[in-house]
């Protein structure tokens, strides 16, 4: 995942707006960059970004801090660290801006709002719900057979992630507890699409009787699929599925080595999460509770944090807006979508 994009929005004279970017050429990513841009210029503002081709805490700091000192009016962010990100934010937010998060969150005190794709528990079921539809069609039994799996995903502080990696685990222990994680530590390839390939060539050659493989990351997906489809191995031989867009796996279903995969709908959440972050620099308020229409989405409502994490103070001046849907993705459907 593209962890950081940095945007500047400015609409009339003394308004500006920025949106955390570290650059990674993937398709997810430029979605949500393009329809941030058609949402921004379909709204009146004038757009100017960039960001830093490595994705870490001190690079997304250096951005904020830049972001403040050129006279930005909100900066919207999908953070690398669950909280590294913090002191600069709240420094931010004493400057005047306004903080919005988007697909990976930071601690609600260091922002207004966080544009999520879902909460963590439908998340992290339907990785599991997929799982389980995939094995049965190729002849397991998941309620009796000991499936042996793995999680393949980005880090282990990447905090959307991993709150979908702890819930799904849960709904296995409780649902599934014939499985068996081969790996309790994960697998990790840092959004990398080579360590992707090479952790997923690792899993297979480490665990060669392995069931299933989780992939709950963009980048991870499409790795792990090819060192599947490297080793001439199909979907009938072990169970592949997890987050990332149609176009980047059309190829692996057409090859009989996906069954299915799942996401969010990328486009309305780089359009939503520009749109938000604009509102609250011209002066709008939004509190817990508050419905906004939002032009060609619609109606929005700001909702408690805790509905991300019980862990999570709930506010009335920090919420969270959730996209309306998610979609799981087929051989059948899957030329229904061009993202």
């Amino acid at each position: 995942q593209v962890p950081f994009v940095l945007i500047q929005f400015y609409k009339g004279r003394d308004q500006s707006f920025s949106m955390g970017y570290t650059l990674l050429i993937l398709m997810i990513y430029l979605l949500i960059i393009f329809y941030a841009l058609r949402m921004a210029k379909k709204e009146g503002f004038t757009v100017d970004y960039n960001g830093n081709p490595v994705a870490s805490v001190a690079n997304q700091v250096t951005i904020i801090n830049n972001a403040v000192q050129t006279g930005a009016g909100s900066i919207a962010v999908s953070s690398v660290d669950p909280t590294g990100l913090d002191n600069a934010l709240k420094q931010a937010q004493k400057a005047g801006l306004k903080v919005v998060t988007w697909d990976s969150d930071v601690s609600p005190d260091a922002r207004s709002l966080m544009v999520s794709q879902g909460t963590p528990t439908q998340l992290g079921e339907m990785l599991v719900k997929m799982s389980v539809d995939a094995l049965e069609k190729r002849g397991k039994d998941p309620k009796k057979d000991k499936i042996k799996y793995a999680w393949h995903y980005s880090s282990s502080t990447v905090q959307d992630q991993n709150s979908w990696q702890k819930v799904g685990e849960e709904y296995i222990k409780k649902n599934y507890p014939n499985w068996e994680n081969v790996n309790e530590s994960n697998y990790y390839s840092n959004q990398d699409a080579q360590q992707a390939l090479n952790v997923g060539q690792s899993i297979l050659s480490a665990h060669k009787d392995i069931d299933l493989i989780i992939c709950n990351d963009s980048t991870a997906l499409p790795g792990q699929l090819q060192a599947v489809q490297n080793a001439k191995l199909t979907k009938k031989d072990i169970t592949v599925t997890g987050f990332s867009t149609p176009n980047s796996i059309k190829k692996y279903a057409k090859d009989d080595i996906i069954e299915e995969w799942g996401l969010w709908d990328v486009k309305v959440q780089g359009a939503l999460a520009v749109y938000l972050a604009n509102y609250l620099a011209s002066g709008n308020q939004a509190k817990v509770g508050d419905k906004i229409n939002v032009p060609g989405i619609g109606e929005v409502e700001v909702q408690n944090n805790s509905i991300l994490d019980p862990n999570y103070k709930d506010s009335p001046d920090s919420g969270v807006v959730l996209l309306p849907e998610r979609t799981i993705f087929t051989k059948e459907n899957m030329d229904k979508y061009d993202f």
